[in-house]
């Protein structure tokens, strides 16, 4: 087979973006120095965030699509996206895109429940807790009865995201964030293990994490792991 003709190089992820103006903390996916390793962004121009938990009654899948394929097409070997909710279309990305794709933290889940004890459960924390159901966790292989809890509609960290603010200062989305972490914890004191859902929780797990003991698994170690996978390091023998 003759390979795929390149226009950049050394670039082996690519991520699909919300179209949002919020502020993205280093630690989120949007955020270039979040990783170790170069990334290429693609803008999908349709997906602003009032309309990402709402793909169940209207699909973005075919402008995802598209930005996908050139991604691909300018080189990238993989693709993964800045938000959680695409999980209801992994199926279809996955077998559309010529290259492998990671739609969501979600998919850490059913490994997640594997790694703790069988009388722990996997908490989930989202952007929204009402519209994190159905088809959004069947698509990534998540058992409809998994505890999940959603930042309040009224937190500053919906309505940031929301009307695209980028002015609320990092200490108060990240006292929501863990207030929020602690009504998971209190009303499922089994959890073992929590998958933050929404990638723009991932620079408050460390916090998380500290707080309440448990793992944390977001879209960074989703990340972190698929981009190992595409690319391998290499080990020099002795």
């Amino acid at each position: 087979m003759q390979p795929m003709k390149k226009t950049y190089y050394g670039v082996t992820l690519g991520i699909l973006m919300v179209k949002s103006h919020f502020r993205r903390f280093h630690g989120d996916i949007g955020h270039a120095g979040t990783w170790s390793f170069p990334v290429q962004y693609r803008i999908v121009a349709d997906a602003v965030p009032s309309r990402m938990t709402e793909m169940h009654n209207v699909s973005l899948l075919e402008p995802f699509k598209a930005a996908a394929q050139e991604l691909i097409e300018a080189g990238v070997d993989g693709i993964t996206t800045t938000c959680g909710f695409l999980s209801i279309h992994q199926r279809e990305l996955a077998d559309f895109c010529s290259v492998p794709v990671a739609t969501s933290a979600l998919l850490q889940v059913p490994m997640v429940e594997r790694i703790i004890p069988s009388n722990k459960k996997v908490g989930i924390l989202t952007y929204s807790g009402d519209a994190l159901t159905g088809r959004y966790l069947e698509a990534a292989g998540v058992a409809a009865d998994t505890p999940v809890v959603g930042m309040p509609p009224t937190s500053e960290f919906v309505r940031s995201i929301r009307d695209g603010d980028d002015s609320v200062p990092f200490e108060v989305l990240r006292e929501e964030v863990l207030a929020t972490a602690g009504t998971l914890m209190t009303r499922h004191p089994d959890i073992g293990a929590i998958v933050s859902e929404c990638t723009n929780l991932t620079p408050f797990s460390a916090d998380i994490a500290q707080r309440f003991r448990v793992p944390v698994f977001d879209a960074v170690t989703m990340v972190n792991c698929f981009h190992a996978a595409l690319k391998p390091q290499r080990f020099v023998q002795d």
